[in-house]
């Protein structure tokens, strides 16, 4: 019996994906995040390259929604797999200072480019696919820009329709995620 406990225990456990650890600089950081220069011509080009969806993620030191979603939705095993396969993950910080470079070649501290794309909440996620045109600055070649805390079949939701230039065409993300969860 002990040795059935034990199997059981280790497969329930083998199902289950960790919540994020703390980074030094008190956001959540998770293994789908990439370490990148943070030049974001760059990483929608390695995006591209990867086959995968550019999905910035801006978070903050002690917020509680980013908590909520690292340690209740972002750990959903599908939810984590769906991340893992199709995005290429970038996380800034809210008032960070490590210099980004934006589309149209303008570099800022992480806090002074928030306040160019008129970021304020967290977290948010911006969302980027394909080609943006010369000029573009993040929040105008973004496919969608999503700031709160959403519920995992919300979020699966988003991640699926942000990922789709189909169900983007075909339909809002509202009506993609009534269609996909059948209200």
């Amino acid at each position: 019996m002990r040795f059935l406990l034990t199997i059981f225990t280790v497969l329930c456990i083998g199902t289950q994906t960790q919540a994020a650890d703390l980074g030094d600089d008190g956001l959540y950081k998770t293994d789908w995040m990439r370490e990148t220069f943070n030049d974001l011509s760059e990483d929608l080009a390695e995006a591209n390259a990867e086959g995968k969806t550019l999905l910035i993620l801006v978070e903050q030191r002690g917020c509680i929604y980013c908590k909520r979603m690292h340690e209740d939705v972002f750990v959903q095993p599908e939810i984590n797999q769906f991340i893992t396969d199709n995005y290429f993950v970038v996380q800034l910080n809210l008032f960070g200072d490590v210099e980004v470079t934006d589309f149209d070649g303008t570099t800022l501290p992480e806090k002074d480019m928030m306040r160019r794309w008129g970021q304020s909440f967290t977290p948010t996620m911006m969302f980027f696919s394909g080609e943006v045109e010369d000029g573009q600055t993040a929040t105008e070649a973004a496919i969608t820009i999503v700031a709160g805390a959403l519920e995992a079949p919300q979020t699966l939701s988003l991640l699926m329709w942000a990922n789709d230039p189909q169900a983007r065409q075909t339909s809002g993300l509202s009506e993609f995620h009534d269609q996909r969860v059948g209200n």
